[in-house]
């Protein structure tokens, strides 16, 4: 019989429950539920509505049926608070809330950047856990005085299921509060910074039995889901959704490939053994996240398809559905190449608002001619979105002395043809477009490493090779001219 298990997979759109099946020689993947994740504003602050999203969870797992065990994975730097009776303390913030503006500047005025990047080799950004916990201090949050643990999301919710209070620790490493050298908290820079030590619980490994499910969903008899054996254990696998996607991703350590994980974030990187903190990577700001088996992802954040989902919601009319992502791919495969491009990353698309006006506003800075219809507008996007990780793979290539040869892609970026075509022609390597769900598949496989069903992450990702087939995608053109213009415009913020 297969071994059934299933992966919970939230991203910041939405989420997803899926469940694999392993007869020993292949995977397959069959999607349970599937639900928005939304924001909710309230009283001027951006919140995730966590109970609405355990809700689904729930929901997911009642539907998936009898499992063997089950894996949370969601994105990272966002976290709940507890209290000493491992109550939430309110409901978690949102790292697209306005509270961390302004707070890179005054926490280097604290403690320098280079202390921060030394302690923890993580790429400066606004979201990141330690910003959200310094804009606490700053505000002189009750909820530091009264919180006794802080959990990160995955967390909080495999402590809804069963009761665990630990930190995974490929999710760890993205808080900027974790020293990947040592491997621990960085307890020293964050109380520099007012933040209670006490707070940051024991980091277990990917691959962590944490439990068993403790609230078995009833099924429609009234009768326990999960027979006479109890409920599925709950698996810690790499929780942070990179993470996972990467294990997913048939790479060899050290190898000529690069990855990209394309979802609401871009995730441009390569698999290496150890962390790269030097003063190279701190001027490049690059990251270094903890994967799985002992692997290191040195990678760079890009924003990514928010720019896309943020500009199809801005393209809709009041009060109708907007336009779909199939028909505003359409209209971009149509609309002329070059007509102006974005430093995707710039401050003003980090925050909900209309990406229109955000994109006219930047191209009048840098003096380019602003797109006028749908089509170019998606076209000047995903063009931006191509050259970044361009320059991106330019800067990490420098960094490590490795040439990279090709680009594994996944995630929700890997079904999008037009962006992996640019990729490729604006890059000069061909890409390799895995499945889209590699975030779940790479739960998956951590669930079996730890069950003993796999025995190595080497022979996981041959699973993943042989049970989901990647499509090619070949450079095509000079973009010789396209990559220029692009270095011009970060570098000099016009365009000549």
């Amino acid at each position: 019989m297969s071994l059934r298990l299933l992966a919970i997979d939230i991203g910041a759109e939405s989420g997803r429950a899926v469940v694999g099946s392993f007869d020993g020689a292949r995977l397959t993947v069959d999607e349970a539920h599937r639900f928005p994740n939304l924001a909710v504003r309230l009283g001027g602050t951006l919140y995730w509505d966590v109970l609405r999203i355990l809700a689904d969870v729930q929901d997911g797992v009642r539907r998936a049926g009898e499992v063997a065990a089950l894996g949370v994975d969601t994105w990272g730097v966002d976290f709940g608070l507890l209290d000493a009776r491992g109550r939430l303390i309110g409901n978690p913030v949102h790292y697209r809330d306005g509270r961390t503006a302004g707070t890179l500047e005054r926490m280097s005025q604290r403690v320098s950047r280079a202390d921060v990047y030394e302690a923890t080799g993580i790429q400066f950004l606004e979201i990141n856990t330690l910003n959200q916990l310094f804009a606490m201090v700053e505000a002189e949050d009750p909820q530091l005085q009264s919180a006794e643990r802080l959990l990160l999301m995955p967390d909080l919710i495999n402590h809804f299921l069963c009761g665990s209070a630990v930190s995974e620790y490929t999710n760890a490493t993205t808080t900027q509060c974790f020293d990947p050298r040592r491997g621990g908290w960085a307890l020293e820079l964050v109380e520099r910074l007012g933040i209670p030590a006490r707070l940051f619980p024991e980091v277990v490994a990917p691959g962590t039995v944490l439990g068993t499910l403790a609230d078995q969903p009833p099924s429609p008899s009234g009768r326990g889901a999960w027979g006479e054996g109890g409920g599925p254990r709950v698996v810690a696998p790499a929780t942070h959704d990179t993470g996972s996607a990467v294990a997913a991703m048939p790479l060899a350590l050290d190898g000529a490939a690069a990855f990209l994980s394309s979802g609401t974030w871009s995730l441009v990187g390569l698999e290496v053994r150890q962390p790269v903190i030097n003063e190279q990577a701190l001027a490049a700001n690059v990251t270094n996240e903890g994967g799985v088996a002992g692997t290191t992802r040195l990678l760079k954040n890009v924003m990514g398809l928010w720019l896309v989902q943020e500009a199809r919601r801005a393209l809709g009319e009041p009060g109708a559905e907007p336009p779909s992502y199939e028909a505003l791919s359409t209209l971009a495969e149509h609309a002329p190449s070059g007509t102006a491009f974005i430093d995707p990353d710039d401050a003003r698309f980090l925050r909900t608002g209309d990406v229109r006006a955000a994109v006219t506003s930047y191209c009048g800075e840098t003096r380019q001619p602003a797109p006028d219809d749908p089509g170019t507008l998606m076209r000047v996007l995903l063009e931006s979105l191509a050259l970044k990780y361009a320059s991106v793979l330019g800067e990490l290539q420098q960094l490590t002395g490795r040439a990279v040869s090709s680009i594994y892609v996944v995630g929700g970026g890997a079904r999008n043809e037009l962006l992996c075509r640019l990729t490729a022609a604006a890059t000069g390597l061909p890409v390799l477009a895995g499945a889209a769900e590699s975030t779940a598949i790479g739960n998956l496989i951590v669930q079996a490493l730890a069950l003993g069903e796999l025995a190595s992450l080497a022979e996981a990702r041959e699973l993943v090779a042989l049970s989901f087939p990647a499509r090619a995608y070949e450079p095509n053109g000079d973009w010789s001219a396209a990559r220029e213009r692009f270095a011009q415009l970060r570098n000099t913020g016009v365009i000549a």
